[in-house]
């Protein structure tokens, strides 16, 4: 969900809410699992599964609270991580496991080993064989083993009969299981209804949903003039021609992003198609593929800024593929990918005013895009109704509203770089030479295409005591901002 500590706790806690619904038992709640406990996105060096060393007090105060806040909601499961924390893997750790989860928070629910992570406890030298690796693992808390090739069933017998595993062990583990089926009401209707799908998936409101969904998530980080003052965005409908380039404007697949479950990139409207669709008879909407994110192939660009130098305004669809984020998918470098950079410098060349799309699933750092092209706009990923959701605000049908979670740096040696960093004792050296010290978008940033102006600011006390309250008064206006030209409702 983002950086920060408290968002994420936020987030969860909804998150478990609406799986889980107010009644386990009603044929439409799933159990929750939040995962991966714990720390898991603290992997050294950004590569997924690497190891994580951090101290109790980072630990504690900055990757248990959203786990809390999650069973605080009713949690009734969670999965453990694949990494180790200070030395000991998170699937057998009985510190985080049961001291702090069992211990501490009372949490009586499943937990479930990631993709077997219990055997790989074995390469992490932790564990020396497979038996070792279960004992480690049920004695920690682990009640279900999953795809570890059957380690539990085949050495918890053995285990038990060695005296390394107690059958209360094995009796409280199995008792979960039991209790959680009987809240889910499995005993009594262990059938789903398997046509419900069909009859909800892709239905009028769900598509509904996901347009506005999507629209909500995206996020305006910059749009100035060309000409004066007045914004870029949104654009009139009646605009004489619209250039829009990029392979990832027509890619269903990037679109739907990775770990897509029953997604189907059939059911996907492209942003190019989003485009078409919102305007009139009136406005031209042409394409080029320009450049692509898995290929260093530039030879498409000529053509793109052959396009652009014709319209009134270039939309350019940058950033990542599906298969370039997600599990496995670590990234050595947060630069645009293949030769996309090459493609925006091209068609800002022309002088056609520029919007650039960011389509992408890990924050990218664009600096030069930053400094140099009036308006951008960042899509993530954004789903089966992600082009109509983009065409809806590069339109001005929807005023963006999306807040980025997380901190965008101007180069990846920045990272980690969050907004409420540790102090330090000199605040003043800790800059680099060869870079602007702070983050290209900062955490929170999120511009609308309303402007606002406050003043009379008043504050009714000058001093408050503590733990006391101070009134502030203030008056505001707004105006919607418009764009270049084009007179917009």
């Amino acid at each position: 969900a983002g950086e920060d500590t408290h968002l994420n706790a936020v987030m969860g806690a909804a998150a478990v809410r609406g799986f889980q619904t107010e009644d386990l038992s009603d044929p439409t709640a799933a159990l929750a699992t939040p995962k991966h406990y714990v720390a898991y996105g603290a992997a050294e060096g950004g590569r997924d599964y690497n190891t994580v060393d951090v101290s109790m007090q980072t630990l504690r105060e900055v990757h248990l609270p959203p786990f809390q806040a999650a069973f605080d909601a009713g949690a009734g499961s969670v999965m453990v991580a694949f990494n180790e924390i200070a030395g000991v893997p998170a699937t057998s750790n009985p510190t985080t496991v049961r001291g702090i989860l069992r211990g501490e928070w009372g949490f009586d629910g499943v937990v479930v080993s990631d993709w077997n992570s219990v055997g790989e406890t074995i390469p992490h030298g932790w564990a020396a064989d497979g038996c070792d690796a279960v004992a480690r693992a049920l004695t920690a808390g682990v009640d279900v083993d999953m795809e570890s090739g059957g380690l539990y069933a085949e050495c918890l017998p053995g285990l038990i009969g060695e005296g390394r595993v107690a059958v209360a062990d094995v009796d409280r583990a199995v008792g979960r299981v039991l209790a959680a089926k009987i809240r889910l009401g499995l005993f009594e209707a262990p059938y789903v209804d398997e046509r419900r799908a069909e009859r909800e998936l892709l239905s009028e409101a769900h598509l509904a949903a996901a347009r506005t969904i999507a629209a909500q998530s995206l996020v305006l980080l910059k749009n100035e003039g060309v000409d004066g003052d007045v914004p870029l965005l949104p654009l009139a409908k009646s605009v004489g021609t619209i250039a829009v380039v990029g392979s990832l404007a027509d890619d269903p697949k990037a679109q739907l992003g990775s770990w897509i479950a029953a997604g189907a990139t059939g059911d996907v409207t492209t942003v190019l198609d989003g485009i078409r669709q919102s305007v009139g008879d009136d406005t031209e909407v042409v394409y080029a593929r320009g450049a692509a994110p898995d290929t260093t192939d530039a030879s498409g660009i000529a053509e793109a800024v052959a396009l652009a130098e014709r319209a009134d305004v270039a939309v350019v669809v940058v950033g990542e593929t599906a298969d370039m984020s997600g599990e496995a998918r670590s990234r050595a470098s947060l630069d645009l990918p293949g030769a996309q950079h090459e493609l925006v410098r091209a068609v800002h060349a022309t002088g056609t005013p520029t919007v650039v799309v960011l389509m992408n699933g890990r924050p990218l750092s664009t600096a030069w895009t930053a400094e140099h092209v009036p308006a951008i706009l960042e899509v993530w990923f954004p789903g089966t109704q992600g082009g109509p959701a983009v065409a809806d605000v590069l339109f001005g049908d929807v005023n963006p509203s999306g807040k980025l979670p997380v901190t965008v740096p101007r180069t990846v040696g920045q990272v980690p770089l969050v907004y409420n960093p540790k102090n330090t004792g000199r605040p003043w050296l800790e800059g680099y030479i060869d870079i602007e010290n702070g983050p290209l978008f900062p955490f929170g940033h999120g511009l609308s295409y309303t402007t606002f102006d406050y003043d009379n600011l008043a504050v009714a006390d000058t001093t408050v005591a503590l733990g006391g309250a101070v009134q502030v008064s203030v008056a505001g206006s707004k105006e919607k901002a418009r764009s270049v030209g084009r007179q917009h409702p």
